[in-house]
């Protein structure tokens, strides 16, 4: 059981009876809880010689589970790594200010595409004005809504070709040695985001907190006007595999992994993080137990929204322009990648799925539902050990 499935087993049911939490929250937290646990149900892994078996507990899948996320993260990374062009790449970050946090918080879904479509438009608009460059990029942008600290910190990452497509189909990359000037595309992407922001108000088709008029939210967002916005550009890089690499990092898995928590009981968390504001030096943060797990929940996406999305020549439906992008650069069509086998998962991080008699790899058996257990162990005449191995009753005696 890892650390962070253990404090909400431990402390959750606790939290939970004393604060409100949204339904979705609620749901991440019970698929942590159970996450390959018989709750979950299961199927058996077996030789196929029969020499041996084992029981193998479902896991929940949920995107902010942090224990069963890394073979889902490994793949979109390998089929992401086999797609992009073997040209440098950028990586900019686009924040929206603390603000604006009470508004996200009540309009999770519309902030979301809000702060997605003006970061893809106050990009694109940039490279494709040939005053700049006159090409339309390729783009891979993912969400992410917290801090080291898990504050609650709502920005995109994106990976950005150097270069892009003009008009006559023509591969032009950067010759200046950024992507584009980071300044006047901070004025864009804040003027292009306060607009639509404005409007969406102005129609109510956003809730606004209750303490505030809407006179008074649109005096902030007048104000936010003049507020310099956090838009930073890092320098390219050669290949796009490290920042494709960075991003799988936040895709699923929850705000925090298992690895940065220090230790636990039921009055504090510690955890590792990274100061930012200091060198990125390594410290550790001390939170009280309840407030890790309401950090930890604040940062669960609603349901159905997309955190990762794909623009330009990365789009799913651009295939046929990348794969004359790739053409460019001698890399062959794109082709889709077979999923991780578990078996290849298991023996890559130190579980060996193969049988300890004859070394065959294990296949997958019967399976199992939540309290069924017993029962398929009483069908197979076996008895569980204390390791989850099965063992013949009658040898056993």
């Amino acid at each position: 059981m890892c650390k962070i499935q253990s404090i909400f087993k431990e402390y959750y049911p606790q939290y939970a009876e004393k604060y409100a939490i949204a339904d979705h929250a609620r749901k991440a937290a019970w698929n942590i809880i159970n996450c390959r646990t018989e709750v979950m149900g299961g199927h058996v892994e077996k030789c196929p010689e029969g020499h041996y078996y084992r029981i193998w507990y479902n896991s929940c899948k949920h995107r902010s589970c942090p224990q069963c996320s890394t073979m889902e993260k490994e793949e979109w990374i390998q089929r992401q790594s086999a797609r992009i062009l073997d040209t440098h790449h950028y990586h900019v970050i686009f924040t929206i200010p603390h603000q604006l946090n009470d508004l996200w918080l009540l309009n999770p879904k519309e902030m979301t595409n809000l702060l997605f479509k003006c970061a893809k438009e106050a990009l694109f608009g940039m490279m494709e004005n040939e005053d700049f460059l006159g090409v339309k990029p390729g783009m891979i942008a993912t969400l992410q809504t917290w801090g080291e600290t898990l504050i609650f910190h709502p920005h995109v990452h994106c990976l950005v070709t150097g270069g892009g497509l003009t008009e006559d189909g023509e591969w032009k990359e950067s010759k200046k040695g950024y992507l584009v000037p980071v300044r006047t595309l901070m004025k864009i992407f804040r003027g292009k985001f306060l607009d639509r922001l404005h409007n969406l108000v102005y129609k109510g088709e956003v809730e606004i907190p209750e303490e505030f008029s809407y006179s008074k939210v649109h005096r902030k967002l007048r104000k936010l006007r003049k507020k310099k916005w956090n838009v930073y550009t890092c320098k390219k890089y050669a290949y796009g595999e490290g920042v494709i690499k960075y991003l799988g990092n936040y895709i699923k898995g929850g705000a925090i992994s298992d690895k940065r928590i220090i230790s636990y009981n039921e009055k504090e968390v510690k955890f590792y993080y990274d100061d930012n504001k200091d060198g990125s030096k390594k410290k550790v943060m001390t939170l009280k137990t309840e407030e890790f797990i309401r950090r930890f929940l604040l940062h669960v996406p609603m349901p159905h929204l997309k955190v990762v999305r794909y623009y330009g020549m990365y789009a799913s439906c651009k295939r046929e322009e990348l794969d004359k992008c790739r053409e460019t650069f001698g890399q062959d069509k794109v082709e889709d990648i077979d999923k991780v086998s578990w078996q290849d998962y298991c023996e890559e991080y130190g579980d060996l799925a193969v049988c300890p008699v004859c070394g065959e790899r294990l296949v997958k058996g019967k399976e199992f539902k939540a309290g069924e257990l017993k029962l398929l162990l009483l069908l197979m005449g076996k008895e569980l050990n204390s390791d989850l191995t099965l063992r013949d009753k009658q040898k056993s005696a």
